[in-house]
């Protein structure tokens, strides 16, 4: 039985809700140029996760891995941009947020225990 991929499973999970939210920022809100920097950074996420995994070396997982982390920390900017400048109501952003610092939480881990062993 194959084991579950944790940051897989919530960097997917989170690309949905950037694509989710940019519907509604662009159709709801009339928000373009924002919304589009989070749906780019907040799916990429995911997507270089997925290519860590598919990596051909240590070396290369790390350096996706790492580009992953510098997509998390982007897609918190342009979150907590978006609650500043009242396109996100609070009560949106916190759980946003929170999602984003797990998923940076996890990365950071896992790159702390690649370059510990």
């Amino acid at each position: 039985m194959k084991k579950e991929n944790v940051i897989q499973k919530k960097s997917y999970s989170f690309a949905v809700k950037m694509v989710k939210l940019y519907q509604h920022l662009s159709n709801e809100k009339r928000e373009f140029v924002l919304s589009k920097q989070l749906l780019r950074s907040g799916t990429s996420i995911g997507a270089n996760v997925e290519e860590a995994i598919g990596g051909q070396s240590r070396k290369d997982f790390y350096a996706k891995l790492s580009i992953a982390y510098k997509e998390a920390r982007e897609s918190n900017y342009w979150i907590r941009l978006l609650n500043d400048t009242n396109y996100l109501s609070n009560e949106e952003t916190i759980p946003l947020l929170r999602d984003s610092e797990e998923i940076l939480k996890i990365i950071g881990s896992i790159q702390k225990t690649i370059r510990d062993s």
